[in-house]
């Protein structure tokens, strides 16, 4: 995604949503404490695999939800977030595709689309964007036209379990929002690709597909590039 391309108004929104990453670092580091932590504290052993906190993250009044884990044992990489929106959320007028395979989706009301991953570092930070195939998030399918659609909406708006990392997860899916969208249409670029390629199978259950596309990511940088092209 060249920055050059976006508006002046994409810009200045992203550039807000990156300065409130950086304040939430900041808050964060004054008692000594990071995002991660944050969604960790008082949820016991560490256990891969597990989601943290207990019983995920969810806005009842934007439909939004994410949580933690760890499993894929990525170098680098402590765990990650998953990002969602559910049914409620979604834009009007949207609509999964056909299931045309074996394994039930959540449907009606208990549809959700997963919007992107966050890959995190042994301190808190994210360093990588990325998405993932159906099967390992139980989702919904949505296009990516659809999924992008979806983007705007996200947002954690309450203090449980930390106001901080909330308010953090919601300005990082918009600082990142160009890129996500390519993420996403990247994902099914993926996608149909393999159906090509094993047209014998169901792809969006094939064990031997999970990342289908990502991206290393660095919050200074792309606010930096931001607000050079704002000035």
């Amino acid at each position: 995604m060249k920055l050059e391309t976006l508006s002046q108004e994409s810009l200045v929104a992203m550039c807000r949503a990156g300065e409130e990453i950086l304040e939430c670092y900041r808050v964060l580091g004054k008692a000594n404490a990071n995002t991660v932590g944050e969604i960790l504290r008082g949820q016991g052993e560490f256990v891969e695999w597990d989601h943290y906190p207990k019983g995920d993250v969810y806005d009842g009044e934007t439909f939004s939800q994410y949580y933690y884990h760890a499993h894929r044992g990525e170098r680098g990489e402590h765990g990650h977030f998953h990002v969602f929106l559910r049914r409620g959320g979604m834009p009007a007028g949207v609509e999964p595709i056909p299931n045309e395979g074996t394994e039930e989706w959540p449907t009606g009301k208990d549809a959700i689309c997963h919007l992107i991953a966050i890959s995190m570092d042994d301190y808190g930070f994210p360093i990588r964007l990325f998405t993932t195939n159906r099967w390992v998030t139980g989702e919904t399918w949505y296009t990516a036209s659809d999924a992008i659609s979806m983007l705007d909406k996200f947002l954690i708006d309450h203090t449980w379990p930390s106001w901080a990392t909330n308010r953090w997860i919601s300005a990082l899916v918009h600082l990142y929002r160009p890129q996500i969208a390519e993420l996403l249409i990247e994902r099914d670029a993926t996608l149909e690709s393999w159906r090509k390629s094993r047209p014998d199978s169901d792809s969006l259950e094939d064990r031997d597909m999970e990342v289908m596309s990502s991206l290393n990511i660095s919050v200074e940088d792309q606010l930096g590039a931001i607000r050079r092209l704002m000035d």
